[in-house]
């Protein structure tokens, strides 16, 4: 994206600039064919800085504000990209191919004169009389600018695998005190009834409390239990915020709510029924079986029960497993994993209306080596395309 808009400037002015991509992938765009299920999720219809965390929302607006979804989406449009937007809110192309935006966008790179290199690692970055003098393993070169746009360390067979950050710091940049998997699926412990239950797949809360009790964040979607413990979107989108939280407070908990929108009092009343079901025929109207059964073994009650028999301490053990159930996540599934990286270097040193950095003239930085990171849904993309837009119209 920073190489195509460097690439349009350059044409509208003299023409004579070289603009070379440097990339250590061993396929270009990896990243880009394995979103959203290999459709990729380009953007989402509504971005607000409210859907990033990292760097503080007014510095993160500035730079989705020069460059916005509806710039994206005729951005796309223009090198023959049509985008549908899908209920969730979700923008894919037409196609439902990931292939089709990469296709797009090395055909537009070509035609504004961008020369791409691949399989081609930059080793190291270091300052010049002229600019700057980038080692690689095919040898020099050199710029007046440049542009790091490395990625963060998610995926790192993807070439995401934090040298980006080594050559920042070499720059004099800093990094964030943690730089850690976002968008990441939990693991729960070997024996923990979710486990057992996977492939089920529901719309549940899952809620962030401080050691004091506090709610902190909470995100409702599909959730998916897994044989190593929880996936799905909802997952994703508070795994961020639960291991930030938890790197600070180690009583940090995760609970999870099976019916959103119910609380520990109305599943109460529900179950205060005057009938002959039984407590898993009155939960099973609610919940899948097999989750239902899971519920009442955690809870210690009989599934076969009546649940007018139930006792009042029983009833509310089962309401609270099913609306207020710790997890004891035991862990994430790392980078390798993970769709994005949370920390990296801090927005404060960058010039948002160019991406340029404060510490080192003609360095830009623009992408997920930013300490900035999204939801799921196209945040991320969404911000790649805006922050590689101003590093290009920039450099």
């Amino acid at each position: 994206m920073s190489a195509i808009w460097a690439g349009r400037e350059n044409l509208r002015g003299s023409g004579n600039r070289r603009i070379l991509v440097l990339d250590g992938a061993r396929r270009l765009g990896a990243k880009i064919l394995v979103s959203g299920g290999g459709r990729c999720n380009v953007t989402h219809d509504t971005i607000t800085e409210q859907a990033f965390a990292g760097s503080t929302p007014n510095a993160i607006r500035k730079v989705l504000q020069r460059f916005t979804v509806e710039g994206t989406v005729t951005f796309f449009l223009g090198i023959g990209v049509a985008l549908k937007r899908e209920a969730t809110g979700k923008l894919f192309p037409v196609t439902d191919d990931a292939s089709t935006v990469l296709d797009a966008l090395r055909r537009e790179a070509m035609r504004v004169g961008v020369e791409i290199v691949e399989s081609c690692r930059v080793e190291r970055v270091r300052t010049a009389k002229d600019g700057f003098t980038i080692e690689t393993g095919q040898g020099e070169a050199s710029g007046r600018r440049v542009v790091l746009a490395t990625g963060g360390r998610s995926l790192p067979k993807s070439g995401s695998d934090g040298r980006g950050y080594e050559i920042a710091r070499s720059l004099g940049h800093s990094l964030t005190p943690r730089i850690f998997p976002a968008l990441v699926p939990l693991t729960l412990p070997v024996d923990h009834f979710i486990r057992g239950l996977s492939g089920l797949t529901l719309d549940a809360t899952l809620e962030v409390r401080s050691g004091t009790g506090k709610r902190l964040t909470a995100f409702t979607d599909s959730t998916l239990c897994t044989h190593f413990g929880l996936s799905g979107p909802s997952v994703l989108d508070i795994s961020r915020y639960y291991l930030d939280a938890r790197a600070n407070d180690a009583a940090t908990t995760l609970v999870i709510n099976w019916l959103p929108g119910e609380t520990l009092e109305s599943v109460d009343r529900r179950l205060q029924v005057r009938d002959d079901r039984s407590v898993l025929g009155v939960l099973r109207a609610a919940l899948p079986d097999r989750l239902a059964r899971a519920l009442c073994v955690e809870a210690g009650v009989e599934a076969a029960e009546p649940v007018s028999r139930l006792s009042r301490e029983s009833r509310r053990r089962l309401a609270r497993v099913i609306v207020e159930l710790p997890l004891p996540v035991t862990g994430d599934r790392g980078f390798t994993v993970a769709e994005v990286t949370a920390g990296g270097v801090p927005l404060r040193e960058l010039n948002l209306s160019t991406m340029e950095s404060r510490v080192c003239p003609g360095l830009f930085l623009c992408g997920e080596i930013c300490d900035v990171d999204g939801r799921i849904g196209g945040y991320n993309f969404q911000w790649a395309w805006s922050s590689g837009y101003v590093a290009g119209v920039s450099v």
